[in-house]
């Protein structure tokens, strides 16, 4: 295996690297010939989360396909560039055929993403803001009495009544919704309300002649979605980026900078592509995309003026004199050169 291209990536090659940013390594490597036509074959090697490389074939497909993170590749300021084989020279000679129409979906559609991860973490803040706790089915319990309903655990508080003395029958043609027994005597072995898993109610069996002292529901669709919802702020909480939740919370938007720092990175890279025909990796408004990642600006205003941009692409491109694609036969024979260089 021959080393290709090995390039510091990401913040630190856009100029948008803070104190805390990591240094994110990207490469693409050959492979030898043994290896292609074995069962060896590797398509991408991850070294760590902060270091990967993808075989040039791979490579190539993923240039064909417009995808952004390797176009970028070609176009890294020589101050990134760690290393460089002779043999990736002849890919870069050739790196304006690999901008294309396609470079509108993956760099609008790669900017669209942004904006909505940028929104959905909103619902996640406000999670933390309320100091989401775990519910149980009791609290999606209510019972009704005297033409009002009630939360079922104050049902049994005004009447000084245990749960362990209740039992529970469903009603038919009524979807969660039981008739409540009560137990004063503790001799009739009711299951009480919540299963031992905790998840659902059960059921008892009720001796003829008892009457119900209410009608209970269980809002079980709502008890599930509040589990769901739990366990995505569990894992949110526990894999969120510290430094950019402090961010988001010293600007008080709800709203990702970072996120939303790629977005306008991104729709500029397509405007240059479009009315340029170039990639320009180390950023000219970098202080300007930290203003966006700081929240010094109103990131609301600023989501919605980008969704327009997107739409104003679509006109761009169309006038830009783009190839639709990437020429199959162009990147085969390309493949070949390459090759070949790396076994000289």
């Amino acid at each position: 295996m021959k080393i290709l291209l090995k390039a510091i990536v990401g913040s630190q090659a856009y100029g948008t690297n803070t104190a805390s940013s990591d240094i994110d390594y990207k490469g693409v490597y050959a492979q030898s010939i043994d290896d292609l036509i074995s069962f060896n074959y590797k398509e991408q090697i991850e070294v760590s989360k902060d270091e990967c490389y993808f075989e040039v074939r791979r490579f190539l497909q993923l240039l064909q396909s417009a995808n952004p993170t390797m176009l970028e590749l070609l176009y890294m300021p020589q101050e990134c560039i760690i290393e460089k084989h002779p043999a990736f020279d002849i890919i870069l000679e050739n790196r304006e055929k690999f901008l294309t129409q396609k470079c509108l979906q993956s760099f609008g559609g790669y900017a669209i993403a942004q904006i909505s991860k940028a929104k959905g973490l909103e619902k996640k803040m406000n999670w933390e803001h309320d100091k989401i706790v775990r519910k149980t089915p009791f609290d999606f319990c209510h019972v009704y009495e005297d033409g009002k309903t009630m939360p079922l655990l104050y049902f049994l508080e005004r009447n000084n009544w245990s749960a362990e003395n209740c039992g529970l029958v469903a009603l038919n043609h009524f979807k969660n919704c039981y008739a409540l027994y009560y137990d004063n005597s503790g001799e009739l072995d009711y299951k009480g309300i919540v299963s031992e898993k905790g998840n659902d109610v059960k059921l008892s069996s009720v001796p003829k002649g008892e009457s119900p002292v209410s009608i209970m529901s269980f809002n079980k669709e709502g008890y599930s979605s509040h589990c769901k919802d739990y366990v995505e702020y569990e894992t949110w909480l526990k894999n969120r980026n510290v430094q950019r939740y402090v961010d988001i919370a010293n600007h008080q938007q709800q709203i990702d900078g970072k996120n939303l720092l790629h977005c306008r990175r991104l729709l500029d890279m397509a405007i240059e592509i479009a009315t340029q025909k170039t990639i320009n990796v180390r950023r000219p408004n970098a202080q300007e995309l930290l203003k966006i990642r700081r929240g010094e600006i109103d990131l609301a205003a600023f989501m919605e003026r980008a969704e327009e941009e997107i739409i104003e692409l679509n006109e761009l491109f169309a006038k830009s004199g783009l190839p639709k694609e990437v020429d199959t036969e162009f990147v085969n024979d390309l493949l070949l050169k390459v090759r070949h260089e790396v076994i000289k």
